[in-house]
């Protein structure tokens, strides 16, 4: 995929000022300057939406931050545009921060009016300032310049701008594969898997709703300087919708599909608006039902936009294996054998009136497989959450390594070493399964944002990928690395999971029903890997329902009913208790 997109890149690149040299009318060069400022608000939604899967409708008002900073500079301080550029980029990252630290903690349906919300009140916050002119803006600016070239608003403001818009691209496609990047795209399927990865979830939507915001700023500077004239009406509700609809139509997951979307819609606008007058024989703005229309029609049959249709005709090559010579990434210290890895103390949860979980304890010694069994009810997946800090405890201790992580949120524990999967496989489908895995390494790197798109980070990339390659050989997967993931069966997508745990490099590794939904012969591979793991020394910590399973090959069992502890002991002590039998299969009583 990254030659491909590099060769596009290239050709794009080209054709930039290949198109300035050809003798098109000024109407079709204006359009498409109006086309690249567009696409480039899109490119934030691209982030923002497609692929963090937070809802905006009021980037515009980001778009009249960088508008009206510039347009007030440049008129009232004689400050070079340029310099401009700069301080809108810093008010528009502190404004975004501050609205994203409060409204981001919302969900559903509440986001999206919120951003709403304060769309309208920075709309009607420029429109009543005097300093900023009202409602009839700021005029005469002074186009952008380059020593003694005026850039103005033809030919070489469409390179200027192209050249921004492409710059933007890459820098998200860079961003996009690396180590920030596939923790943003965790971020759509929901928070407990990433914060299980080590990923804190609610940083990185605040960070990638400043980026799209600082994208959105950049376009607005560049259409004050091409205006020449800044008012309130090009950055209300009416626009932040749009380009949210640009976005959409285009492919919002993908990030040509904002140039895509932001050309056919500006094009698409200007025809309708002449073209409905004339065939219905009155004025009015009838092209908004027909995108009204359109939008419906996108979204019930081509939910993923257009561009979507390109990429299903350009299949995904296999990424190139360029880390043959990387270096390990650091590895964690282990146990010593017979220490003990977890002691569980007196657990409790209580929900409400409702105690889940009773006063459990038991410990994991270094290099056993402890199996936490019990019927439906028992209170093991409660159990388990409580031990990974998905759940709080109502009272009660865990000591990982020795140390307490009893009040630690789940991230945390993950960064002291302890891996989990879950009951229902939680992956990134349209992601790789070499990608999936690699999200595992996460709390074994280091690199930001902007060295990710920079591509700075080159280095750690690969030894990540790596890393990722070894731990699916490990278990023997290793013919599936460049596989979608979201193609996998059932047995592959569960095995994908536990390599994706070993790649945090863990101490303890927790396997919440691995066993679910697997045909015979799949159940057998996962055996061999269990033992496989315990044979190299893991400490491995089980829930499962699967008896033949847990019986081959646990040295210890915990067995729960109604949440409290019923017994323990080794798998024979625990099959030949009436207790236990009782509690399966009931009693004649």
């Amino acid at each position: 995929m990254l030659k491909k997109q590099n060769i596009a890149l290239i050709l794009l690149a080209a054709a930039v000022p290949a198109i300035a040299l050809l003798p098109l009318p000024d109407f079709w060069i204006a359009q498409l300057n109006y086309i690249g400022l567009y696409a480039l608000v899109c490119l934030g939604l691209v982030l923002l939406t497609g692929v963090g899967g937070l809802t905006s409708f009021g980037q515009a008002a980001f778009v009249g931050i960088g508008a009206y900073t510039t347009a007030w500079l440049t008129l009232n301080t004689g400050m070079s545009p340029w310099l401009t550029l700069f301080v809108g980029l810093g008010l528009t990252a502190i404004s975004a921060l501050v609205v994203g630290l409060i409204t981001l903690r919302m969900s559903g349906h509440y986001l999206p009016l919120a951003t709403i919300a304060w769309g309208l009140a920075l709309y009607y916050l420029m429109g009543n300032l005097d300093a900023l002119g009202k409602y009839d803006g700021l005029l005469g600016l002074k186009s952008l310049t380059i020593g003694d070239v005026n850039i103005g608003q033809g030919r070489l403001f469409f390179v200027l701008t192209w050249a921004i818009l492409l710059a933007g691209a890459v820098a998200l496609l860079n961003l996009l594969d690396s180590r920030p990047g596939r923790a943003i795209r965790s971020l759509k399927g929901g928070s407990q898997m990433a914060e299980a990865m080590g990923i804190n979830t609610f940083r990185y939507k605040v960070t990638i709703f400043v980026l799209a915001a600082l994208f959105a700023c950049v376009a607005g500077w560049l259409l004050a300087h091409f205006q020449r004239t800044v008012n309130p009406s090009a950055f209300g509700l009416k626009m932040g919708i749009e380009y949210l609809f640009m976005a959409v139509i285009g492919g919002v997951g993908h990030v040509w599909g904002a140039i895509v979307g932001a050309a056919l819609i500006k094009l698409l606008d200007d025809y309708l608006q002449v073209a409905l007058p004339a065939l219905i024989g009155t004025s009015g703005s009838y092209e908004v039902i027909v995108f009204g229309v359109v939008m419906v029609l996108v979204l019930k049959y081509l939910p993923d936009g257009l561009w979507s249709l390109v990429a299903k005709k350009l299949p995904r090559p296999p990424r190139a294996v360029d880390w043959q010579n990387a270096a390990d990434l650091p590895a964690r210290s282990k146990p010593a054998a017979g220490d003990v890895v977890l002691k569980v103390d007196k657990i409790r949860k209580q929900f409400g009136g409702l105690t889940a979980v009773n006063d459990i304890s038991f410990e994991i010694p270094a290099g056993q497989i402890v199996g936490l069994i019990g019927p439906n009810g028992a209170g093991k997946s409660t159990t388990f959450n409580l031990i990974t800090g998905v759940l709080s405890k109502t009272s009660g201790q865990v000591l990982f390594r020795g140390e307490d992580i009893s009040t630690l949120p789940s991230r945390e524990i993950s960064r002291q070493g302890m891996a989990r999967t879950f009951q229902h496989v939680k992956m990134i489908a349209d992601m790789t399964v070499l990608e999936n895995v690699a999200l595992g390494a996460y709390t074994r790197g280091s690199s930001g944002v902007l060295s990710s798109m920079l591509r700075t980070n080159k280095t750690e990339e690969q030894r990540m990928m790596k890393e990722a390659q070894r731990q699916l050989e490990r278990i023997g997967m290793g013919a599936y690395l460049h596989e979608q993931a979201g193609n996998l069966a059932m047995g592959p997508q569960r095995l994908m999971e536990i390599a994706r745990a070993l790649c945090c490099d863990p101490a303890l590794l927790l396997l919440d029903e691995p066993a679910a939904g697997l045909r015979h012969k799949e159940k057998q591979g996962l055996i061999q890997v269990l033992r496989q793991l315990q044979g190299e020394g893991m400490s491995i910590l089980l829930v499962e329902h699967d008896m033949d399973l847990v019986m081959d090959v646990c040295d210890h069992l915990v067995v729960m009913e109604f949440g409290t502890l019923l017994t323990r002991g080794t798998p024979a002590e625990v099959q030949a208790n009436p207790a236990v039998r009782a509690a399966y299969l009931g009693t004649e009583h």
